[in-house]
């Protein structure tokens, strides 16, 4: 960029105009916190405002996903054991594929299991996901990751007047000075800090946010090593409609980072909770915007409501690159069924990706488009791209195509194979089927009993069926 210094303009290569210089913004100090009570009244829904204010989108070169699911993840669920750590770890350098997509995973280091599974991680000698550590910002945290020779550590610095006056009864000055402190703890001794900006969508932005950032950009330039700063949307209070103001708007922080307090896309990362429903589109907002790296959690489990799904983000960079980089998407399968076969994680069946029915549909409308065309009812190529194929839960409503296209799928017929609804076999299926809902059955018809109802009915079809399923499973 050139400045003119006289007129206090920059002229911006990457607009090819001339723009005003970033303010800088110095920590305003106060006596009473700021709640923004006019947003969070605490007895109301909290508010959306807006200024009317939009930014431009800026969307990185690179971008990329690092994972909290050892972390955050960990404090929602029973604690993993070792080997689950380190076979989740694999998965995830499975997922991220060649190009490291999932840069980065974040672990505890509180208990001996903790750092033996960070051992054991390390030992497989992964370039991707990098593992890294989390602490408090205390001395006593910090000597715990140098003993371990981790390369980066994030840092909770919190920067709300709500956890800056209100939990740790401290005043910004005195939390700017605490966190500055243990920064340059971490670079005297080599590592670099990630600065997790606890609460950012409830902090004053002008008066601490932003100096606060620019004190650590300035930091990192003296020390030639630049700060990482994780943006977290806490209490998932981030907003990404146009116009919105701050605190709460995503796009508001990450320009503001960026274009006034000089941090770079590479240097920034979203973290967001998904206590009103938008940590996915907030994430991808943060993307969109400026940031590089958004931090989420396998199956989206954390805190409350959860973390942004680490599967959801994998999908969603797929949507706006256009390509899925060499990251390998039916391990997006493997990872649920590990979780609820080796975990006993239960995965709330309509979950989008991984949950058992997703992409299986009731109804006898839908089914009977899917038995003439699977595009129109289904997302996208299930069975190529998640190793899920769609199909049809039959109970009272699927009618003759929902119960035709449970038999082409579950015996993996192929289209010149396939059994149409016409079939004089389906109609006695589905006159046995109603029979039982009649009596007042109300569960879906389980695989095993509809195999059973064919066998009954129609023992020789059942043979010629199951002769071309075990052909083709086995190769036999």
């Amino acid at each position: 960029m050139i400045i003119d210094e006289e007129r206090k303009l920059v002229f911006s290569e990457q607009t090819n105009l001339l723009e005003q210089a970033a303010y800088k913004y110095e920590l305003q100090e106060r006596e009473e916190p700021n709640l923004y009570r006019n947003l969070f009244e605490y007895d109301s829904i909290p508010k959306i405002s807006f200024n009317h204010r939009n930014v431009p989108i800026n969307m990185p070169k690179e971008i990329w996903i690092t994972d909290t699911t050892f972390r955050d993840g960990q404090q929602s669920t029973s604690p993993f054991t070792t080997t689950q750590i380190v076979d989740l770890y694999k998965l995830l350098n499975k997922l991220g594929g060649p190009r490291g997509i999932i840069r980065q995973s974040e672990f505890f280091v509180y208990s001996p299991k903790d750092r033996r599974a960070v051992e054991e991680c390390l030992a497989l000698g992964l370039d991707f996901p990098e593992i890294t550590t989390w602490i408090r910002a205390s001395d006593k945290d910090f000597e715990l990751v140098r003993e371990i020779g981790i390369k980066e550590t994030g840092i909770l610095v919190s920067c709300s007047d709500y956890h800056i006056y209100k939990k740790m009864g401290l005043t910004r000055k005195s939390a700017l000075e605490k966190y500055l402190g243990i920064v340059k703890n971490a670079l005297d001794h080599g590592i670099k800090p990630r600065c997790h900006f606890e609460d950012i969508t409830r902090a004053d932005f002008y008066g601490f946010v932003l100096p606060f950032a620019e004190e650590l950009v300035s930091l990192g330039e003296k020390a030639g090593v630049p700060i990482k700063i994780r943006a977290c949307d806490t209490m998932g209070y981030g907003v990404s409609f146009p116009g919105t103001a701050l605190p709460r708007s995503v796009q508001g922080i990450i320009y503001g980072l960026q274009h006034y307090a000089g941090v770079s896309s590479e240097m920034l990362e979203w973290h967001g909770h998904n206590d009103f429903y938008k940590s996915v589109s907030n994430a991808s907002t943060a993307w969109l915007y400026g940031c590089s790296g958004v931090n989420c959690s396998l199956l989206g489990i954390g805190e409350r409501t959860g973390n942004c799904p680490l599967e959801a983000m994998v999908i969603e960079y797929c949507s706006l690159r256009g390509t899925s980089d060499g990251m390998n998407l039916p391990v997006i399968t493997e990872i649920a069924n590990y979780f609820e076969r080796e975990i006993g994680y239960e995965i709330p069946a309509r979950t989008p990706f991984v949950g058992r029915n997703f992409n299986v549909t009731r109804a006898g409308i839908h089914a009977d488009g899917l038995l003439k065309d699977e595009e129109i009812y289904n997302i996208f190529n299930t069975a190529k791209l998640l190793n899920r194929p769609a199909s049809v839960a039959v109970d009272m409503h699927s009618g003759l195509a929902g119960i035709a296209h449970w038999m082409n799928s579950y015996f993996s017929l192929s289209p010149e194979e396939s059994i149409g609804k016409q079939h004089p076999s389906i109609a006695k299926m589905k006159e046995i089927i109603d029979a039982q809902y009649s009596d007042g059955r109300t569960t879906v018809m389980g695989d095993d009993e509809l195999v059973n109802i064919l066998s009954d009915i129609d023992f020789e079809l059942y043979e010629k069926l199951s002769h071309i399923h075990i052909h083709k499973n086995t190769g036999n």
